[in-house]
């Protein structure tokens, strides 16, 4: 076999390997990012403006905030590029005092310093500031957001010479509208939405419960079992129903926690008994529910609840309950410290204290698939992000093939 030169192999060697790269980089942008964020909503206001020391007479301000928020949300506003009529003597700031109408919550008014000034120039460069508006309604509802028409409900001025004002007035009457995630509406807990399926019936019923999560009091460790507490209750007219055929005795409730932030730790369960309840009447919640998991790492992650499921085991359930907008559900902080070097890295089911005093207690294995595909949050010991660079490395592994193939097709028909 004839004996390529040592300069010929390394060349060869640096095409395959960026021609892969590359096949792998464009597969890899192809694929769905692990997190999409939710989308905002634009706002965009024309003012007309006088005075002052800024020479512009028009003005597009675009206000950009969520589309679904939960208790206070921040609305951006994009103050355009601006034209001085005399140059400042001194470095300073852009002010700006702005005003909103707002219906389903209150605005704080805009009162920000944003784009730098530049001494000696006229020319005042793009920037951002932004305000606050607290949702007053309820879970479920809606906050519109418009322009105030109130003479100057936009005020410019140079934080050196806040005294010498540009006064603006909006007669735009578009609105955007916020959808509220969780509300201060009556009762505690926050309110959850669910849609429940019983049994193979094609029209899931909706139902709405106030939802607590009670946190560790003490900061849990790597290795070690803790618990997340779950209540809930009714909000009045949307209780679940019993089957018209009752439930099945020695039936439970499987709570389920969704976790994020840390890896190879996806979710929290648990099992909670279920007070009396007729066939097709109201099903009575238990009181709370203990769900424990464990973390094999330290760091901060985020909890908010999951899926609901009644049934005799986690694995047979006459109930599935999924949560219809999870994007929009109250996180809670969780904080997990750092382990003892002979701390155990199992799962809370290979240990002796994950052991749940029901023997109907689903373990952190099952209620990663539970049956029908119900939303618990949990996505395997790897997570989601996790399953997402397997499909990524699986996909540059066949491009790799493919490009090593047509690589070898070549080289082999040259002469």
């Amino acid at each position: 076999m004839r004996q390529l030169p040592a300069s010929r192999v390394w060349r060869r060697f640096v095409r395959r390997t960026s021609a892969l790269w590359l096949v792998g980089a464009v597969i890899a942008l192809a694929l769905p990012s692990p997190a999409q964020a939710l989308a905002d909503k634009t706002l965009t206001l024309t003012y007309t403006c006088t005075g002052g020391p800024f020479t512009d007479t028009s003005l597009s301000v675009p206000l950009t905030m969520p589309d679904t928020a939960t208790g206070t949300f921040d609305v951006k506003w994009k103050i355009p590029a601006l034209t001085l009529r005399t140059p400042p003597t001194t470095t300073t700031q852009v002010h700006v005092a702005g005003k909103l109408a707002v219906t389903g919550g209150t605005h704080t008014d805009l009162e920000k310093t944003g784009a730098s000034v530049t001494s000696g120039s006229t020319s005042v460069l793009a920037g951002q500031v932004t305000s606050t508006v607290s949702v007053t309604a309820v879970t479920g509802d809606e906050v519109t957001v418009k322009g105030a028409t109130d003479q100057g409900s936009l005020k410019l001025s140079l934080a050196s010479a806040p005294t010498d004002v540009t006064s603006c007035t909006t007669t735009s009457t578009t609105s955007v509208v916020v959808t509220v995630g969780q509300g201060t509406g009556s009762g505690a807990g926050d309110l959850v939405t669910y849609s429940c399926r019983t049994g193979t019936e094609a029209t899931p019923e909706t139902v709405k419960i106030r939802v607590t999560l009670t946190m560790p009091t003490s900061t849990p460790k790597a290795g070690e079992q803790f618990s997340i507490g779950w209540s809930g209750t009714y909000e009045t007219g949307s209780e679940l129903e019993a089957p018209s055929t009752g439930v099945p005795a020695g039936s439970k409730l499987y709570a389920y926690a969704s976790i994020s932030g840390l890896s190879e730790l996806t979710s929290a369960d648990g099992v909670g008994e279920l007070g009396t309840s007729t066939a097709g009447g109201p099903i009575t919640l238990p009181t709370s529910v203990d769900m424990k998991t464990k973390s094999k790492n330290s760091g901060s992650a985020t909890v908010k609840p999951a899926a609901i499921k009644i049934g005799t085991s986690s694995t047979v359930s006459v109930i599935e309950c999924t949560i219809q907008d999870a994007s929009a559900l109250k996180t809670y902080p969780l904080t997990i410290g750092a382990g003892s070097k002979t701390s155990p890295s199992a799962d809370p089911e290979e240990t002796p204290t994950s052991t749940p005093k029901s023997s109907t207690k689903p373990s952190s294995k099952t209620s990663k698939t539970p049956k029908a595909g119900a939303d618990t949050g949990a996505g395997g010991d790897a997570g989601p992000d996790g399953r997402m660079f397997v499909l990524t490395g699986s996909a540059l592994i066949a491009a790799a093939g493919i490009g090593g193939l047509l690589m070898r097709r070549r080289s082999a028909a040259k002469p």
